[in-house]
């Protein structure tokens, strides 16, 4: 078997402390190395597509929201897990690019929705398209069945770090 960078820190590991069981170690060391790998393959294309860092979320939580494609910036601000204030800048420069517009709230005078525009419609349709394409190809090392099991033993791992926070 092939060994990865992972292998070789492992090694030294087990050279200088083989008294250590350092499988989670090597797990969470995994986790990190294809995390900054499929972040900044992921990041590239968004830029190829013209989206700055965290645009393309932005605009695909107001696709997935379904029409009107229409949800408050506080919604927006929990979707994203972001300062106020990083949403507000990322919200002026969508809007200055025409990709999303704000409109009165018909509820609450006091607030503004955030709508897709046209143009952010199309761009978003077409990212959402490129990007799964991506996330397919960074997995195409395990076959279906792998993929499988991989996705489900992440959501266990996941669901615990959420229940934690419950």
């Amino acid at each position: 078997m092939t060994q990865d960078h992972v292998d070789f820190i492992a090694d030294q590991w087990q050279q200088e402390r083989p008294d250590l069981d350092i499988w989670p170690m090597q797990a969470v060391g995994r986790l990190s190395r294809l995390a900054n790998y499929t972040r900044q393959e992921i990041s590239e294309l968004h830029k190829q597509l013209g989206l700055a860092s965290g645009e393309f979320d932005v605009l695909a939580t107001l696709l997935r929201s379904g029409p009107p494609y229409r949800l408050t910036p506080t919604v927006l601000f929990k979707s994203a897990m972001l300062t106020s204030g990083a949403m507000t800048n990322r919200l002026n420069r969508l809007e200055q690019r025409g990709l999303i517009e704000r409109l009165p709230d018909p509820d609450d005078r006091r607030s503004l929705l955030v709508q897709l525009s046209d143009s952010g419609r199309e761009l978003i349709n077409r990212a959402v398209e490129h990007h799964l394409q991506l996330q397919a190809r960074l997995l195409n090392a395990l076959q279906p069945e792998q993929q499988r099991q991989l996705n489900d033993l992440l959501r266990q791992l996941l669901l615990s770090f959420e229940h934690a926070e419950e």
